[in-house]
């Protein structure tokens, strides 16, 4: 049997928590781990010292820059942090949430300019919590909405794409469901589009605040349903369906929840880079979301970036 030709898209990233990893030994740990040759291409960056100041000036990014490129590596998605500001808060709340997202798009913009990014997204969420948003949901989907609506806005100014993550903590895009309502109430598929990051999104299955939102049945387990594959399966391919057209980024990583070790990375990652039709490409990276890493573990990297390798290798191309 021919040997496969190994893909070389998309691109390998990864991104490392501020408070496990500063940058310095993140550039060293992505351009040092190899397997046959084959290395990280780069990080997503957040936007938090002591990785990138969000207030960074012309020159930090600058040498930002060149320090990365220096690595051999390239930047793809950057995260924001929202300082006190939400999408559906007091107007003041509003507007520091926006305020944040314009300090981002002009980051990402002056990155792609500097010719260490290629591509990429913008991430966002709504900054606030499922309680708070209970109190009033009707109206703070209305607000959510003419919030990323005015985001786009914003991004469109600085030619970028904003990638909202889901997840299971934050009001108003904390099922499935509701996600899916807040990216079509705002409509704007060229400018706001689903970030998926599979340890969190996956926590949709089970909708643990919206109960009526949940596609697995009560007693199979949210995280692998390892006796019960098929269930898993469609319920997986189901949520999938429901918000692959929207997915313009992925965090490719294992569940939260270690009892989960069985499940098949690679697999789940080909229901958001496939659809009926075949490969979508409609990204030209994936990432690693490397929140567990501490330190300078090499087995733990080693491990993530062969992780990486079976996905390109199953849903990539050249």
């Amino acid at each position: 049997m021919a040997k496969r030709k190994a893909n070389n898209l998309p691109k390998l990233h990864v991104a490392v928590s501020p408070s496990k990893i500063d940058l310095g030994t993140l550039l060293r740990m992505a351009a040092e781990t190899a397997i046959d040759g084959v290395k990280f291409d780069g990080i997503d960056l957040c936007l938090s010292t002591p990785h990138c100041d969000i207030d960074a000036t012309d020159d930090d990014l600058k040498r930002l820059a060149e320090t990365i490129q220096a690595a051999g590596l390239e930047i793809g998605t950057i995260a924001p942090t929202w300082s006190g500001g939400n999408a559906w808060g007091s107007e003041t709340e509003r507007a520091t949430f926006l305020a944040q997202v314009r300090k981002a798009c002009n980051i990402a913009q002056q990155l792609r300019k500097l010719g260490v990014r290629p591509f990429g997204s913008v991430q966002v969420d709504t900054a606030a919590s499922v309680e708070q948003w209970a109190q009033n949901p009707d109206n703070h989907q209305k607000l959510i909405a003419k919030t990323f609506t005015e985001a786009c806005e914003i991004a469109a100014e600085f030619d970028e794409v904003l990638a909202c993550s889901g997840q299971v903590n934050c009001g108003g895009i904390h099922s499935w469901r509701r996600m899916l309502q807040i990216l079509e109430m705002v409509d704007r598929p060229q400018t706001l589009g689903f970030q998926a990051n599979m340890a969190q999104t996956l926590q949709y299955l089970s909708s643990p605040s919206v109960p009526e939102d949940r596609l697995l049945p009560e007693n199979v387990d949210n995280n692998f349903a390892g006796n019960d594959q098929e269930t898993f399966e469609g319920a997986y391919r189901r949520l999938t369906r429901a918000l692959r057209i929207w997915t313009v980024d992925l965090r490719v990583a294992p569940s939260d929840d270690k009892s989960s070790s069985k499940l098949d990375i690679s697999r789940c990652a080909g229901h958001w880079l496939r659809d009926e039709d075949g490969l979508t490409k409609r990204f030209l990276h994936v990432c690693w979301d490397g929140r567990a890493f501490s330190g300078e573990n090499q087995q733990a990297w080693h491990d993530a970036l062969e992780t990486m390798i079976a996905v390109r290798n199953d849903h990539g191309w050249k």
